[in-house]
């Protein structure tokens, strides 16, 4: 089983935890504005997007708590870490996310973050969470599927 990725997508980093917590209803890509030290940091794979969500401000959408760290040949201009970092949508997609996120528990959460024909993008999904039920569930499946895998390779 040969899984096709497309040949100008550069995977930086994923936020496996995101699908354990959260059913997935939408997807979106966007860009992302990012300081030249930023940038930098990205090209180095020295993120981290397992804790952070986005949040409406003002008409326009930011990333919080999302974690890039700090480049070490950058002087006196190096940015903030933790720093709000603003998504590139449309106001049409803008409208819509916001719609989606008023309604009852549902968050945007960044499920993955890579480069586009070298530009950065990052992957939200509108998702609403999981309750503990549910991802044992989950968990209870996967073990499943991995036992039942181990029966039909040990049978053949």
């Amino acid at each position: 089983m040969n899984k096709r990725t497309n040949p100008g997508l550069k995977i930086i980093c994923l936020n496996r935890k995101a699908s354990f917590n959260y059913f997935f209803e939408d997807l979106f890509e966007a860009g992302i504005v990012l300081k030249g030290s930023e940038i930098k940091s990205v090209r180095d794979g020295k993120v981290n997007i397992a804790e952070s969500y986005a949040v409406e401000k003002g008409g326009e959408i930011f990333l919080i708590n999302s974690h890039i760290s700090p480049y070490k040949q950058a002087s006196y201009s190096n940015h903030n870490p933790t720093d709000d970092r603003k998504l590139l949508f449309n106001k049409k997609e803008i409208n819509k996310l916001i719609g989606k996120m008023q309604r009852d528990g549902f968050t945007l959460v960044p499920t993955k973050m890579y480069f586009k024909k070298g530009r950065a993008k990052i992957e939200l999904a509108v998702a609403k969470g999981k309750k503990q039920y549910d991802k044992r569930a989950t968990k209870k499946s996967r073990d499943w599927n991995r036992e039942k895998s181990r029966y039909i390779r040990k049978s053949s």
